[in-house]
């Protein structure tokens, strides 16, 4: 495989079908706050029937589970209920093993209801491609629960962002 870009990525989750958002560093930067982030932090639609449609995707792109578990096994509620109750598992963490610059997080469970953060989200673009990412006000929630210290960095300049640019809804 080539070298894995934001494109090839984004593209191909998008022809998934299976609805997500981002969130995160990712998107804080995408809401225009210049700052570093080692991951790609996603909330994927938990219910649809496209769920593992959208692993065989990350799969196919060569992305690995960091636990020892099947790929797959994130499509089982049941699982995905026992880590986050036995093993405090917040985010299922994904590796490329050909490009470990390449991490990606998905929700064990959305923070936020899902259909409230797909309806507030916003349309940006990443190197051409259409993508969803949380709005200011869902991010500036979110930063809150997690309340680590670059969590409150990024409400200072999310909520500056917020008074210059202004409210984003779609």
């Amino acid at each position: 495989m080539g070298e894995l870009n934001f494109r090839t990525l984004f593209s191909a989750l998008n022809a998934s079908g299976c609805r997500y958002v981002i969130v995160g560093g990712l998107a804080v930067i995408l809401h225009g706050h210049a700052r570093l982030t080692t991951d790609t932090d996603l909330v994927v639609d938990l219910a649809a029937g496209e769920l593992s449609d959208f692993l065989d995707v990350l799969g196919g792109l060569g992305f690995k589970p960091r636990v020892p578990v099947k790929l797959h096994d994130f499509a089982d509620a049941e699982k995905r209920s026992y880590w986050q109750r036995e093993k405090g598992m917040q985010v299922f963490s994904l590796f490329h093993p050909e490009q470990s610059r390449w991490v990606i997080d998905l929700f064990v469970n959305s923070p936020l209801d899902f259909s409230r953060l797909v309806e507030c989200s916003v349309i940006k673009q990443i190197e051409s491609v259409d993508v969803r990412v949380a709005s200011v006000d869902d991010l500036i929630e979110m930063k809150r629960m997690a309340g680590r210290e670059i969590d409150r960095t990024d409400i200072q300049w999310l909520e500056q962002i917020k008074e210059v640019v202004g409210e984003y809804r779609v």
